[in-house]
């Protein structure tokens, strides 16, 4: 884990700089409905219904199932968002990334700078602490310490390779 995690999220990890981006896009949609969502007024309504919109198509286009009622911290990374699903009850901390076919129940529980590899499941209500890392296809079913590394299936903790 490194040894100065920023409390703060990183927002350039969410910024897009083209049109098609699928992945920040999705993210966007998502952030701009829960802005929206919490107000009251016609610009909010029609601003709410279009980022609804906007959200649908990106999903689609993501094929993934994140929810517009999702509680997401800043700075969250979908390098491939295809097949992500994310369950609305899960809780995910700041500058985390998430790789694709990735499957997040109810009642999980992400620290912040947390990596989940490609196709990990996630599939019981856990607590997965800052800096830890997800391995890749790994079936985690027990809480994950601060800093830890997760692999394999079910799950288990490794410990990292001391210098040689």
């Amino acid at each position: 884990m490194p040894t100065s995690v920023a409390k703060e999220p990183d927002w350039s990890r969410e910024t897009t700089d083209r049109w098609w981006d699928p992945a920040k896009q999705l993210i966007k949609s998502i952030r701009r409905y829960q802005k929206w969502q919490g107000k009251s007024g016609t610009l909010a309504d029609c601003m709410t219904k279009l980022a609804v919109l906007h959200y649908r198509f990106w999903t689609v286009i993501t094929a993934s199932d994140i929810p517009l009622n999702c509680q997401i911290g800043g700075g969250l990374l979908l390098l491939h968002p295809n097949g992500i699903v994310i369950h609305p009850d899960a809780t995910i901390g700041r500058n985390c990334l998430i790789l694709q076919q990735v499957t997040i129940v109810s009642g999980v529980n992400i620290g912040d700078h947390v990596d989940i590899g490609a196709g990990a499941k996630i599939i019981r209500p856990v607590t997965i602490g800052d800096g830890a890392r997800i391995g890749a296809n790994a079936v985690v079913l027990q809480d994950v310490p601060a800093g830890a590394t997760v692999v394999g299936i079910p799950g288990r903790i490794i410990q990292p390779r001391s210098p040689a």
